[in-house]
């Protein structure tokens, strides 16, 4: 049975560069799943398809080609990776996430990958749905100000200006949208163990994991 690792939380809890990291250490292939829908979001926005005109976006998505190419997302032969973190795909994805077709795609697309391959996934909804019946599950969060200063840093870093306000509302914007969204919401499995990484480092949250995973294992 193929290893599988489950990070699930909020919007800017720092799942992807813990879930990278974690990766790389326990040498498991990294699925960003929340790229996926940002992908998705990109594509949509790029062809003025509102998130409510569902047939018109589902024809596009089906006639697209997406995947990994190490930490890079590949969208219709283009690297798309840099225009993700873009305010405007941050302020729009979690519409396009919960439209019903679109996650039941992607979360067929994940699965797939999960058979095959030995994985760390995170996102909204992989402890619950994704890899329900994985043997590692975490669920890593902060405080929405703690995480609205790191996006405001991350943005920073790649000199795109941002204001602290604008940022923490769409935090909390996205956080009420992923956690009432009919289908999958964002919310922790019953199994899985809860890290709030307010006042922990990377490294620090990282070895908890690997710790934990090592040791179940055992």
């Amino acid at each position: 049975m193929n290893m599988a690792i489950a990070i699930d939380g909020p919007a800017g809890a720092g799942k992807s560069t813990i879930a990278k990291i974690v990766g790389k250490n326990l040498g498991l292939m990294y699925i960003n799943t929340g790229s996926m829908y940002r992908a998705v979001t990109y594509i949509a926005l790029e062809n003025n398809i509102s998130y409510k005109d569902t047939d018109r976006l589902m024809k596009l998505l089906n006639n697209a080609e997406m995947y990994f190419d190490g930490d890079n997302l590949i969208l219709n032969k283009k690297d798309i990776t840099n225009q993700l973190t873009m305010p405007i795909i941050s302020k729009n994805v979690s519409n396009y996430a919960a439209i019903p077709m679109v996650r039941e795609k992607l979360v067929k697309m994940q699965q797939d990958i999960a058979k095959n391959y030995d994985v760390i996934m995170d996102g909204r909804d992989i402890g619950t749905v994704v890899l329900k019946d994985s043997q590692h599950k975490f669920y890593l969060t902060a405080s929405a100000e703690t995480r609205a200063m790191r996006r405001c840093k991350e943005l920073t870093e790649k000199k795109i200006d941002v204001n602290f306000e604008d940022v923490l509302e769409d935090i909390k914007k996205r956080d009420f949208i992923d956690s009432t969204r009919e289908l999958n919401p964002l919310t922790k499995a019953d199994d899985a163990i809860e890290i709030d990484s307010s006042y922990l480092g990377i490294d620090e949250v990282v070895e908890l994991i690997c710790n934990h995973v090592k040791n179940k294992k055992k």
